[in-house]
């Protein structure tokens, strides 16, 4: 998953983008509301983590901007602000979900994970595709009972398009989920990463399909062929 953490504090920034990235998510990162407010319209992201005290446009100003462009991408709050009606205010702006720092990391992760999966399962711990079991937050798979060993980016593509099943997704679409500012993914390596993931789910009952001239999707083989 992409995920956008909206931080001004060095320190907290490195901690959770650290945890993010061991976890197997791309994380990018900005300390500015305006710079934040103008990435969420150029990237697709799955989740935004947002500081409210940020420099250059507070982020329930940010917050504000995000719901009125009727972008629906889960946001967590994490900030100082612990007062009852700051809570109530994010929250019937369109957060999702708010911590109020300090807080332990383990909790932080959990709520990451419980965002996830309602974006990604519908909130339900474990999705199943025809023998294909994943546990999307835990970045776990199995065909049947056998784990499904992937690398993190055949990973990351496969929760990428689970996340939009049976819908076409560009290779532009693609190459934007697994990479951040600081990493890129040429159309080989596209390539070549969807070969391997495609290898690795024979016999569980779901293929990667190439459209051609659009991109890819995920579907279970009983689908029709277009």
């Amino acid at each position: 998953m992409r995920i956008l953490i909206i931080e001004d504090d060095a320190a907290i920034a490195d901690a959770i983008v650290a945890a993010l990235t061991r976890a197997g998510h791309a994380v990018d990162r900005l300390s500015g509301g305006r710079q934040a407010d103008a990435a969420l319209q150029a990237h697709p992201y799955d989740l935004v983590v947002l500081d409210l005290g940020l420099p250059e446009m507070d982020g329930v100003e940010l917050l504000k901007r995000l719901r009125a462009r009727a972008d629906a991408v889960p946001v967590l709050v994490a900030t100082a602000r612990e007062a009852l009606d700051e809570r109530v205010r994010a929250l019937d702006l369109g957060a999702d979900d708010y911590l109020v720092k300090p807080f332990a990391l383990s909790e932080f992760e959990a709520r990451v994970r419980a965002l996830l999966r309602r974006r990604t399962t519908q909130g339900v711990p474990e999705l199943k595709l025809g023998r294909l079991r994943l546990d999307l937050p835990r970045r776990r798979a199995h065909i049947d009972d056998a784990p499904l060993e992937l690398t993190p980016r055949e990973f990351g593509l496969l929760e990428t398009l689970v996340a939009r099943l049976d819908r076409v997704m560009s290779r532009e679409q693609l190459i934007d989920a697994l990479c951040t500012w600081d990493t890129s993914l040429t159309d080989n390596g596209l390539d070549i990463a969807v070969h391997r993931l495609r290898r690795k789910l024979e016999g569980s009952g779901v293929r990667v399909r190439t459209v051609r001239g659009l991109g890819y999707l995920l579907e279970t083989e009983h689908a029709p062929a277009a």
